[in-house]
């Protein structure tokens, strides 16, 4: 990379037009920065000003130049930025609005992961419904949001998105893990799980079984994640939910999750925050941690989807 000084130099000649007006600006000699230019011109083999009666004009290499200069400026800055954030970073907070079965798997593995790197950051996780998810972010109650499809709003800004497919999740020992995929027509004989109709998810699954044209008798319902994965844990019960949702069960065995072979197509999982909103470095990094977690392939999540990003 060319030198630091050599970078303003070239910068504040091209800004002002003029060699001396530079130097003037920068508190430098005329001579010492048309000296550094004339030997970069040497090295590159080619000028990077035209030497006019009355100033100094970029060639196309010198527009170049100073392009590749200003970004590596802005970076720097950036950068420095950055650091001097870390030193305040232990006295932040970050808050994440989410779901609850994310809020007990996927965030609070991220959390936990962020924490031991960055102990003295406080983490405030608050289990919301999409639309209180979204309506926090809006409002700048929480700093993340992290939901299964949170409708567009202009206000919001998607960090990234993930089409991650609801399915069956029954106990270890249920008859329907022995399918690679469920038909949606084998569940109806089995006690089902229904979440309440204030969720999100009570709608995607009742309007799966509607379009199959499957009568149905729920034997549950609930607004608890919680519950629903504790009545599947229990018997023969089977519970609608994302693999996100189970990731901790999935890992110690508890559930099994198998697709639906004919339903469920589209379950967005999205980040989001406040669209053109100062972004603190702490709510930065819990952003890139959770990103880790979900990535796929990653043990410390379930899910076998690419991230979509806008």
């Amino acid at each position: 990379m060319l030198h630091s000084r050599l970078l303003h130099y070239i910068d504040e000649v091209a800004r002002l037009g003029s060699i001396r007006a530079a130097g003037a600006r920068l508190h430098v000699a005329p001579s010492a920065i048309n000296r550094q230019i004339l030997m970069l011109e040497a090295e590159l083999e080619q000028p990077l000003f035209e030497r006019l009666p009355r100033g100094m004009r970029l060639t196309p290499a010198g527009e170049a130049l100073v392009a590749h200069i200003r970004r590596t400026l802005r970076q720097y800055r950036e950068t420095v930025a950055d650091i001097r954030d870390l030193r305040a970073l232990g006295n932040g907070e970050v808050v994440i609005a989410t779901m609850t079965g994310l809020a007990s798997s996927v965030v609070a593995t991220a959390a936990a992961t962020f924490r031991a790197r960055h102990p003295q950051v406080r983490i405030s996780i608050r289990a919301m419904s999409t639309r209180e998810i979204a309506r926090a972010i809006e409002d700048s109650e929480a700093d993340l949001g992290l939901g299964f499809n949170i409708p567009a709003s202009p206000r919001l800004e998607v960090c990234w998105q993930l089409n991650t497919r609801l399915g069956v999740v029954v106990s270890p020992h249920h008859p329907l893990t022995a399918m690679d995929t469920v038909p949606l027509a084998q569940c109806p004989p089995f006690p089902l799980i229904f979440a309440d109709r204030s969720m999100v998810i009570h709608g995607i699954v009742a309007e799966a079984f509607a379009k199959a044209g499957l009568d149905i008798q729920p034997a549950f319902h609930t607004n608890s994640i919680e519950t629903m994965k504790r009545l599947a844990m229990s018997g023969e019960a089977i519970a609608f939910l994302s693999e996100f949702d189970i990731a901790e069960e999935l890992r110690d065995g508890r559930l099994v999750f198998r697709p639906v072979r004919d339903a469920f197509d589209v379950n967005i999982l999205s980040l989001i925050r406040r669209e053109k909103h100062g972004h603190g470095l702490a709510a930065d990094l819990l952003a890139e941690e959770i990103g880790t977690t979900l990535r796929p392939g990653n043990t410390r999540a379930g899910g076998d989807a690419a991230p979509e990003r806008p």
